[in-house]
């Protein structure tokens, strides 16, 4: 029998990461008047001096783990900032020039951050002349480079992927893709929220020329993010903040130093231990999967692609199993948490096959820093409960 824990398991960190105390110490180091809590744009004295050496160091160390420049990284308030960035601005800045190339490729598996700001600017394609093509996946649940290929066209401006499924885990093959993007003029934007800190990142050698990041996926604080900008990209995407000029005229704003700290700090714990993380993560993830597949009526959505281990996406095909049976002892979500805000069946389940009905059986359970062996054990034992209690009875256990 597996014993209850103290606190209820939380397998939620693709939805939120909790901070790692040592994110933590070093953000409250930057608050009191004792601490680096000076404006990092106020050079003329020493307080603001020390925080703007501070946002410099935290610079570099999100440019370490993506292999960039720091002077590449604009801070931003977290990847759906980003994602606007990325795309609003780039389309702007087309618009203002007269470019040709108004043509944005995405796909339907996108985060909400894309599609809707997909959404907006083909609404305004007067404003912005902008259309747009969204890709499905393909058979395993994945965006491939040959979907990227076909859908190209000779005013294709901007392709923008995901590098990680929030919803499945599956991961796209991004330096195959921008090989074909490239080859065509246009540049390439990836949605990194869900890989920061969960799979390699190069930036130069995976061919990215926008990528977005969010502080709170990677057991950092909330309100902070990064657009990493190449230098290819960096005269085609137009401000969408302004106000003093900050970040190179990218995003204007006074700088929060504790958040940028915390995510600088974040950034360089993530990298120091990307390699025993995921191994240790995909042992348990295989330990979980192991367990609750042999049940009747589990199976494990776009189980065939290559993905990260940290976000497992099941359905349970049984009558009466609903999600909320299950959180009630386990910090899980049925959907990311855009759908479930929206209150509408997941567009990513429902775009690899999943109907509605599928779909509201769909349980994602995210490992991270903190899940343990017990906490992997906790969940098999629950599920099982609960697959028992929803599985048809027959006469004989009826009557029994």
């Amino acid at each position: 029998m597996t014993t209850t824990p103290a606190h209820t398991p939380y397998f939620d960190y693709a939805a939120t990461t909790p901070a790692d105390p040592r994110v933590i110490a070093a953000m409250a180091a930057c608050l009191g008047i004792d601490g680096d809590f000076g404006n990092p744009a106020s050079s003329s004295h020493d307080a603001g001096q020390r925080a703007k050496r501070l946002v410099e160091t935290a610079r570099k160390q999100v440019a370490a783990l993506i292999n960039a420049d720091a002077q590449d990284i604009v801070w931003t308030s977290g990847a759906t900032e980003s994602n606007n960035l990325a795309l609003k601005g780039y389309a702007e800045n087309a618009g203002a020039r007269g470019d040709t190339r108004t043509h944005l490729i995405t796909s339907v598996l996108e985060h909400k951050a894309v599609l809707d700001t997909a959404a907006w600017l083909e609404r305004h394609v007067d404003r912005h002349g902008m259309s747009v093509t969204r890709l499905a996946p393909a058979a395993n649940g994945a965006i491939t480079a040959e979907a990227v290929a076909a859908a190209l066209r000779p005013d294709t401006g901007l392709v923008s992927l995901m590098l990680v499924n929030n919803e499945l885990g599956t991961l796209t093959d991004i330096a195959a893709i921008a090989r074909v993007v490239h080859a065509a003029g246009a540049l390439l934007h990836v949605d990194a929220a869900q890989a920061l800190g969960k799979t390699p990142i190069d930036v130069q050698a995976q061919g990215i020329d926008l990528l977005s990041m969010s502080a709170h996926k990677v057991y950092g604080p909330k309100g902070i993010g990064a657009l990493y900008v190449s230098r290819a990209a960096f005269e085609r995407v137009a401000p969408q903040m302004h106000g003093g000029g900050h970040e190179r005229g990218l995003r204007s704003g006074t700088l929060a130093t504790h958040q940028i700290v915390g995510m600088g700090v974040a950034c360089e714990l993530a990298g120091a231990a990307l390699d025993d993380e995921h191994a240790r993560i995909d042992a348990l993830a295989r330990r979980l999967l192991t367990g609750v597949l042999a049940l009747p009526g589990v199976t494990q959505n776009a189980a065939h692609a290559p993905r990260i281990p940290n976000t497992l996406s099941l359905t349970i095909d049984l009558p009466g199993f609903f999600p909320f049976l299950l959180t009630g002892d386990m910090a899980i979500s049925s959907t990311s948490a855009c759908n479930s805000a929206a209150g509408t069946p997941s567009h990513v389940l429902t775009a690899i096959g999943l109907n509605a009905e599928a779909a509201s059986r769909t349980v994602r359970l995210s490992l991270g820093r903190f899940t343990t062996a017990a906490d992997i054990d906790f969940a098999i034992d629950c599920i099982a409960r609960v697959v028992a209690q929803c599985q048809p009875r027959t006469e004989a256990t009826a009557t029994a």
